[in-house]
């Protein structure tokens, strides 16, 4: 019964909310997780108490055992599902209700500098079509700051190269326009006008397709941006996110307003992109304590 309950919670979340597949496959893991754990106590997940949950929280918020912002989310998609059940009056009572909320610091993302791009740009071989297209993915990850999932879905149909603007599809279905920059529009020009058809022989929909014609995943770029970063020197942790948080932070930095900084990022919240905000100020913080005679 459990599992019936959960797949018709998670097809309704999926047609009303337009949640993406990796947040509803979060949401079933975590729901399954706590299924399990209470079936071993001969506890279904619709019939278990406030204190059930309370027991199986404890035991995910042992040491070692989970972070608090993964608690968070479990707490997120259980409240989820007893809210689905209330509504569908096949529960008379949250259990849920009175759970405690973990609290959790807003960790700073981690931002490479200027000239840590610049070297991380320019650090595929550019001779090879693979080189061309990883070069104009980056220089377009950095001049609109992209999801990576963005990134990849790409077709030659969501660009305007006259204009200079990308039509991206994002979180919840929702579409944002974003500039591109001239060094990107250069990149891309090159990679579509030299070799793309190289990657991609009998035609096909993805403007950055992997070697085999097809559309790149995630774990094939998140690879190749890490090899690109022991080339050009970057010691520290860099992933496709990186260059988003440099995006935003170096844009935020020079007095973007952050109005417009929220829309190109496809932030439903001021309040998400605010973060960068604190990320200028740790920065000029960092700089005149390095670089002011009594910092």
């Amino acid at each position: 019964m459990s599992d019936e309950l959960i797949n018709a919670h998670l097809d309704a979340l999926w047609l009303e909310r337009g949640l993406s597949e990796n947040t509803l496959a979060a949401y079933r893991r975590d729901l399954t997780a706590v299924q399990s754990w209470l079936a071993q106590r001969q506890v279904g997940l619709e019939s278990a108490s406030a204190q059930d949950l309370q027991e199986y929280m404890a035991h995910k918020l042992g040491p070692g055992k989970a972070s608090g912002r993964s608690i968070a989310r479990w707490l997120s998609a259980v409240r989820g599902f007893y809210r689905y059940l209330l509504l569908n009056r096949q529960l008379m009572v949250d259990p849920s209700a009175d759970l405690a909320h973990p609290k959790l610091g807003r960790p700073l993302p981690g931002v490479i500098s200027s000239a840590q791009v610049e070297a991380l740009l320019a650090a595929p071989d550019t001779h090879t079509a693979l080189g061309l297209r990883d070069r104009a993915m980056l220089e377009l990850l950095y001049a609109s700051g992209l999801r990576v999932s963005e990134l990849i879905r790409l077709e030659p149909s969501n660009l305007n190269l006259r204009q200079g603007w990308v039509r991206i599809t994002g979180k919840g279905g929702k579409e944002r326009l974003v500039p591109m920059g001239e060094s990107a529009m250069h990149w891309i020009e090159r990679f579509v006008d030299e070799a793309r058809h190289q990657l991609m022989p009998a035609g096909g929909s993805a403007l950055f397709p992997s070697r085999r014609g097809q559309m790149m995943t995630r774990q094939t770029f998140w690879h190749a941006i890490k090899r690109y970063a022991v080339q050009a020197g970057i010691s520290s942790h860099v992933s496709p996110h990186t260059l988003r948080h440099a995006f935003a932070t170096h844009l935020v930095d020079n007095g973007a307003d952050l109005r417009a900084v929220q829309m190109m990022l496809g932030h439903s919240d001021l309040s998400t992109t605010q973060i960068y905000t604190h990320v200028a100020q740790q920065r000029l913080q960092s700089l005149v304590q390095d670089h002011h005679p009594r910092g």
